[in-house]
Formats: C-alpha cells, structure tokens, sequence
C-alpha cells in the first residue's frame, strides 16, 4: 500500500521543516533520510563527504534508502537521492512522490551554510551546476509537483496535504 509520502527536492527547498508539518497535518509519523545516513554512519553528512568522499555516501545514501520499510510516514530525502535509480525506484514503491521546486535563486538564498550542511557538490562543479543536473531527474520521479518558491512552511504543508488528499 503507498501511504506514504516522499518529498524530493533542492537543498532548501524545505523537505525537513516543512514535512514534519504536513505529516502534523496529515496525522502521519515523519522520517528524514539524512539523519538515518548519519545515524548509520556515526558522522555528520559533511563528515562522510569530506572523509570518504562522494561515491562513498552515494552508496551509503542508496543502502539506507534501499533498507526503508515503512507505512504511514511522511519521508523527507536528502537532495541527492534522485542520482539513484535504484533508491527512487525503491522510494516510488513506498508512496507517493512530490517535488518541492524552488527556483535557483531561492534555493541559494536559503542555503546560508554549503560548507558544513552536506551538499553533494561533485568536485569542480558550481552550485548552478548542481542544481541544472538534478532540476529534470526531479520533474522525472514526481508524481506531484509544488512551487515553494514564495510559500511559507506552513502553505508548503498546507500544499503538501492537499496533494496527499487529492
């Protein structure tokens, strides 16, 4: 059964605040991927990065995704899950998909910390670069997309229950 919701998205775009609302709203438990990846490592995202490199927490972000059987839950992903076939196949089993979008200028003005908050930046690619890469593979892997661009919390939750009900 796909009771669950998974929101995709930019770093920013509000997967973490503004899914543990809308799963207040929809009665549903909540469930942040990065903080299992970290759980599971026993370092902070960025930690995993900067040691291990990029490959490493891709499979790493991959295998705790892969390991998810849950029901009920609303899941907030970390920005690079959509580099993953097999995680986004996994996560589309699990529930329905809803792309927060923001715009690129939104997103950089929301992200105050990119050295320490685990952005998965490849090596010599810019921030624009990263976002026109992951921008189609989201669109791909929706079932539902919201514009967050000007949206509080609360009407990004408000938006995400709508679609849930809908």
């Amino acid at each position: 059964m796909r009771s669950n919701v998974i929101l995709i998205g930019m770093p920013g775009s509000g997967k973490s605040t503004c899914g543990v609302v809308a799963a207040k709203l929809l009665l549903k438990n909540f469930f942040d991927t990065d903080l299992l990846i970290q759980n599971l490592e026993g370092v902070s995202l960025q930690d995993i990065i900067d040691s291990k490199g990029i490959e490493y927490f891709e499979k790493a972000e991959e295998k705790a995704i892969l390991s998810l059987d849950i029901q009920g839950t609303v899941i907030a992903t970390g920005g690079s899950v959509v580099y993953s076939q097999k995680a986004m196949e996994h996560l589309k089993s699990l529930g329905k998909i809803i792309f927060l979008n923001i715009d690129y200028e939104h997103m950089r003005g929301r992200i105050s910390n990119l050295s320490t908050r685990g952005v998965l930046i490849k090596n010599g690619e810019t921030l624009r670069d990263m976002f026109d890469e992951r921008l189609p593979l989201y669109k791909k892997w929706a079932d539902e997309v919201i514009d967050c661009n000007n949206n509080t919390v609360q009407q990004t939750a408000e938006a995400i229950a709508r679609k849930v009900k809908n």
